[in-house]
């Protein structure tokens, strides 16, 4: 896993990606940091958070659209499963690896509020707890990324799935409110969710019966408890976008309660999609 990692970091660093990556983190920061703090003077740099959020919807993607697509492309995943060390490992060296780029510009981030107490009241444990949550946001995101990267060889295609993907979390609570959240509209939605799992399952294990099972026991539990329970079904939809967004919970920090189970959700999150790639490149091992 170490060499993994080293060898991720000398690409990165050797390359223009995690300059990139660093200088729009920073750029978008920093307009933040002079809208909020400097012109209006608000000394909450939790906003300033909040405002470079939205950055991840295309630097995340930028950063790991190459990170096993562009392995598939040169056929090198093929020296990744010589080596003597798991599928696991693996994965594991290059998300570290892309934390640590992740971590750099953090870094300097993390000096602003010491900057900007020094000008004004800034309440410092509000501001920190806001920065670790934007690590953990930006960790599930880059989990997220990964996983994305290992489904394909095209890392255009990666890029432009990841954006949307993303682009679609950060506005899935204001979408909530336009979406059916009548028992019948959630119902469907549902069904659409268990289609894409199902092809998620065929991909990943190439087993039919598998995925076919998965459909059939899905398909009639829900039909089972919308026919005793429609009321259940009341809602879920609007509900469970809202649950899933990965920024709405970031807000919680951001209005100043540092919440645990926020950051419970960030790592569930990121090693759901970590355990998704391990799977990816299993499947591309055995077959």
């Amino acid at each position: 896993m170490i060499a993994v990692f080293k060898h991720e970091i000398r690409n990165y660093f050797h390359t223009m990606t995690a300059y990139v990556f660093g200088a729009f983190l920073l750029a978008f920061t920093g307009m933040g940091a002079t809208l909020y703090n400097l012109q209006a003077a608000v000394s909450n740099f939790e906003f300033v958070l909040s405002f470079g959020s939205l950055i991840f919807v295309v630097i995340v993607p930028v950063l790991t659209m190459r990170v096993i697509a562009e392995e598939k492309k040169q056929r090198t995943d093929q020296l990744l499963y010589s080596l003597p060390i798991t599928t696991t490992q693996v994965v594991m060296g290059k998300y570290l690896a892309l934390l640590v780029v992740y971590l750099i510009p953090l870094a300097i981030i993390s000096l602003y509020p010491l900057v900007f107490s020094q000008f004004g009241d800034v309440y410092l444990p509000v501001a920190y707890g806001s920065l670790a949550a934007f690590f953990f946001l930006g960790a599930a995101l880059i989990a997220l990324g990964v996983f994305i990267s290992s489904l394909t060889d095209n890392q255009g295609f990666a890029a432009g799935i990841g954006i949307a993907v993303i682009l679609f979390n950060y506005y899935s609570v204001s979408l909530a409110e336009h979406v059916s959240s009548t028992a019948a509209g959630s119902l469907a939605a549902v069904f659409v969710l268990v289609i894409g799992l199902g092809l998620l399952i065929r991909y990943l294990t190439k087993n039919e019966s598998l995925a076919y099972g998965f459909y059939f026991l899905a398909v009639a539990g829900l039909l089972a408890v919308y026919l005793t329970t429609p009321e259940k079904f009341e809602g879920l939809l609007p509900a469970l976008m809202k649950e899933l967004s990965l920024f709405e919970r970031f807000s919680v920090f951001v209005n100043g309660v540092f919440d645990m189970t926020g950051i419970v959700f960030y790592v569930t999150f990121a090693a759901f999609f970590l355990f998704l790639s391990v799977q990816s490149l299993e499947k591309r091992r055995y077959n």
